[in-house]
């Protein structure tokens, strides 16, 4: 069986897709799942499913909640083990040897990171593009749910974006700067703010002959910054303007600078 968190819920086996048609069935074995192996309160249960007021009887409907979880699992596990199990104060699930999408996310993401930090391009490339290919949408779709939830959906979405960043970087110290234009656009505009995806489009259209294109990139990123936030781009994307501007290639390195992934911003 595999768990996909990384867009709509899905569960699949073997191919056949199982859907669970009750959301709040969804939302319990949600927030089971991004809590595997630990105990999960029946108060943080409650708090999930029913975010904004519980019913009176929220006890006894999520009990009810649990024992059709209980059996559609069953209905779709050769084994026949139960996958959830009562452990006071609440419920532990455990995964066994079924797999979640958004565990594969993060181990190939750490395993490219890993591989792009000790300059092997080739395997990080395709590692990051295998991570980025599990994400079918917003995690959970997009949903507002309970605090345990969302706090997992910003974490994840932090981490795709981390991913998107590294992917580029392999690319780039790949020669193929042409091949990540049209992607690092589309991300200027879904991310206005992100200084790193800026930074980057600019040194894809430089080596790409597009010097023009990459100046125009920072004055639109400059005018929106100081528009919006008071605030012209960090120091990283002005140096980066700067030396364009000289065609100083010595300061037009691909390599990000320690303390990248943490991406702190200046003071």
């Amino acid at each position: 069986m595999r768990y996909g968190l990384l867009g709509p819920l899905r569960l699949t086996e073997e191919g056949a897709e199982c859907v669970i048609s009750a959301r709040k069935v969804e939302v319990l074995l949600a927030t089971l799942l991004i809590r595997e192996g630990q105990v999960v309160s029946m108060d943080q249960l409650i708090g999930e499913i029913w975010p904004d007021k519980p019913p009176r009887r929220a006890t006894a409907a999520l009990h009810v909640y649990v024992c059709t979880l209980r059996k559609l699992l069953d209905n779709h596990q050769h084994h026949r083990r139960p996958t959830v199990h009562t452990s006071p104060p609440g419920y532990i699930f455990e995964l066994g040897t079924d797999e979640a999408d958004f565990r594969l996310f993060l181990d190939l993401l750490g395993r490219g990171r890993a591989a792009l930090r000790a300059y092997r391009y080739e395997e990080a490339d395709e590692l990051l593009e295998r991570a980025l290919a599990l994400w079918r949408g917003p995690v959970f779709d997009g949903h507002e749910y309970g605090p345990m939830m969302n706090e997992f959906a910003r974490s994840l979405t932090e981490r795709r974006t981390e991913c998107l960043e590294l992917y580029v970087e392999a690319k780039h110290r790949l020669g193929e700067h042409r091949q990540t234009i049209g992607l690092l656009y589309s991300l200027t505009d879904e991310n206005p703010f992100h200084e790193t995806f800026y930074r980057q489009l600019m040194l894809a259209l430089y080596h790409s002959e597009r010097k023009a294109d990459a100046l125009d990139v920072y004055r639109s990123a400059h005018r929106l910054f100081l528009e919006e936030l008071g605030l012209p781009p960090c120091d990283a994307v002005r140096n980066l303007h700067n030396a364009i501007l000289a065609d100083d290639m010595g300061s037009l390195s691909t390599a990000q600078p320690r303390g990248h992934l943490a991406r702190a911003r200046r003071g």
